[in-house]
C-alpha cells in the first residue's frame, strides 16, 4: 500500500470516529440523562385543556377584605378590591391593614375542593392586585403576606400544592399597575388610577420589580394554567412592553397561556396604528356575556356573583343559582368559557352564599356537564327557550322555558336526527322527533325533570 494512500485511510478513519463520537457525546454525555426531549406546543394544543375546561373560579383576595367595603366608618361605594382609591387612603396608612391580616381559617384544600365540587377546572387568584400586596413569599419586597403579616404562610404555595393534588389547573392573576409602588402609580395619589399621568421611572419599576416578581411566580409554583394580567390601562404601559411581556413569560414557562390584558387588546381590537394583532392568547369581557360571543377568539367572561369581586360585607346584591346556570349554558352556547369569582373574608372563608351557589351550580354539573366541557358555539343560533351547544355528531339542547305543550321546537336543523334523549336519563330512553320546514319537533315529558335546565341530546348525522 502506497504512503499517501495509507494516510487517506487513516483520516478517513479519524473522521469517522469523530464524527460519531461527537454526535454521541452531545446527544447524551457520559452519566447524564437528558430525558426525552420535549415538543413546543402549538397554540391550539396549549389551549385545549382549557377550551375542555369551560368553567373556573376567579378569587379576588388581599388587604382589602380586611376592610371589607367600610373606611373609618363610612361605607365606601363601588367595588371592594378598590377601596385604597375610592376612600383615597395614602399609601402609608393603607399598608397598616398587613398587620390586620390574619386569615387564620384559610384551608386551601377546602377553597379547591369547594370550585372542584361546582365542576370548576381551573382556579385563578390575585397574586397581587392594584393595591400591590403580595400573597407570596416575595424576594423582591417585603409588602407581601410572609413579611408584612402575622398569618407567615405562603398563601400561593399552599393552594399550588392543593390544585395539584386535586387536578385543578392553577393560575395567577397579577396587576401590570400598583398604587403601593413609587415607581408605579403611588405618587399619583389621591387618584392612584389617574389615565393621564406619566411616572418617569415606569420602566425602572418593570425592570425591577414587575419583571422579576412575575418570574418568581411563573418558575417557583409549578407549571400554571394561565397568567392573567390586569391594570393595563395605565399610560406608561405600552403594546410594545406587553409584547415583550408576553414572549419573556412563554420564555420561562412555553405553554403557559396569557390572556389578552398583557398588551393594549382588552376590546379585542388593535390599538390604533397597529399592524399586529394584539398581544394574549384569550379575549376577557368583563361582568358581560357578549351577544354574539367573540367568532374566531378565544374568551373568557369573569364575572362577579354579587357586585364586588373583593369582600364586602354588606353587598348581599347576589345573583340567583338560576341566573348563574343559564349564564354558564349561554357563555358555552357561544364558545367561551366563564370565570367565576368569589372574595374571601379576612379570616379566609369563602362566603357562605358563594359556597351554596357553587355547591347547587356543581349538582347540576355532574349530571349535565357533558354538554359544557369541550363543547363549541351553537350551529343553530340562539334559540328562543334556550341555548345549544355541540360536539362532534352531537347537540346539546338547554332548556330554560319549558314547552307547556310539550312540543319542542328545534329551528335550523335539517340533519337527520338518529337519537333524541335527555342527558338526565341515564338509560337514554328516546323522544319522539318530527321534522318539519323550519327544523324539528321534539316531543318531551310534560313536565321539565329540570326546573333550572333541562338538557336534551341530540345525536345527529353529519356536520
Amino acid at each position: 500500500m502506497r504512503k499517501k494512500e495509507f494516510l487517506l485511510i487513516i483520516v478517513f478513519a479519524m473522521c469517522i470516529w469523530m464524527i460519531y463520537g461527537c454526535a454521541r457525546t452531545t446527544t447524551k454525555p457520559a452519566g447524564v440523562d437528558l430525558g426525552p426531549a420535549k415538543k413546543k406546543l402549538g397554540k391550539d394544543e396549549r389551549m385545549e385543556w382549557w377550551r375542555e375546561a369551560r368553567f373556573g373560579m376567579f378569587i379576588h383576595w388581599g388587604l382589602y377584605a380586611v376592610p371589607a367595603g367600610e373606611w373609618k366608618g363610612e361605607k365606601i361605594p363601588k367595588i371592594g378590591e378598590w377601596i385604597m382609591e375610592n376612600a383615597d387612603i395614602p399609601v402609608a396608612e393603607y399598608e397598616k391593614l398587613a398587620e390586620q391580616f390574619n386569615p387564620v381559617k384559610f384551608d386551601a384544600e377546602q377553597w379547591v375542593q369547594i370550585a372542584k365540587n361546582a365542576g370548576m377546572k381551573y382556579i385563578v387568584i390575585t397574586s397581587k392586585h392594584h393595591d400591590g400586596f403580595c400573597l407570596w413569599d416575595s424576594k423582591v419586597t417585603d409588602y407581601d403576606i410572609m413579611d408584612a403579616t402575622p398569618f407567615k404562610r405562603d398563601i400561593l404555595k399552599e393552594l399550588s400544592e392543593a390544585c395539584a393534588k386535586q387536578g385543578i389547573r392553577f393560575c395567577f392573576y397579577h396587576s401590570i399597575m400598583d398604587w403601593h409602588h413609587p415607581d408605579a402609580q403611588a405618587p399619583f395619589y389621591p387618584n392612584y388610577n389617574d389615565k393621564t399621568r406619566s411616572n418617569p421611572n415606569f420602566q425602572r419599576y418593570v425592570d425591577t420589580y414587575l419583571k422579576p416578581q412575575i418570574k418568581e411566580l411563573v418558575i417557583n409554583y409549578g407549571p400554571l394554567g394561565v397568567l392573567w394580567f390586569d391594570g393595563e390601562w395605565v399610560k406608561d404601559w405600552t403594546e410594545p412592553m406587553g409584547r415583550d411581556m408576553y414572549n419573556y413569560v412563554r420564555s420561562l414557562q412555553p405553554d403557559i397561556i396569557i390572556n389578552n390584558r398583557v398588551g393594549k387588546g382588552r376590546k379585542g381590537m388593535r390599538p390604533s396604528g397597529q399592524d399586529e394583532e394584539p398581544a394574549g392568547d384569550f379575549g376577557t369581557p368583563e361582568q358581560r356575556i357578549p351577544a354574539t360571543g367573540l367568532p374566531g377568539a378565544d374568551w373568557e367572561t369573569c364575572m362577579t356573583m354579587n357586585d364586588t369581586w373583593g369582600f364586602k360585607s354588606y353587598d348581599h346584591h347576589w345573583k340567583s343559582t338560576k341566573d348563574l346556570l343559564h349564564k354558564l349554558a349561554d357563555i358555552a352556547s357561544k364558545g367561551g368559557n366563564f370565570l367565576l369569582n368569589v372574595g374571601p373574608t379576612a379570616e379566609g372563608l369563602i362566603p357562605a352564599p358563594s359556597v351554596e351557589r357553587l355547591e347547587a351550580m356543581g349538582a347540576w354539573m355532574k349530571v349535565n356537564g357533558e354538554s359544557i366541557y369541550g363543547t363549541t358555539a351553537s350551529p343553530i343560533g340562539k334559540l328562543p327557550w334556550g341555548r345549544c351547544t355541540a360536539k362532534p355528531g352531537k347537540l346539546y339542547l338547554h332548556v330554560f322555558d319549558w314547552p307547556e305543550n310539550g312540543k319542542l321546537q328545534v329551528p335550523n336543523l335539517q340533519n337527520k336526527v338518529k337519537k333524541a334523549y335527555l342527558l338526565a336519563d341515564e338509560e337514554h330512553s328516546e323522544l319522539t322527533v318530527k321534522s318539519q320546514d323550519e327544523g324539528k319537533v321534539i316531543i318531551v315529558p310534560k313536565e321539565a325533570p329540570d326546573k333550572i335546565n333541562t338538557v336534551i341530546v341530540l345525536e345527529i348525522k353529519s356536520k
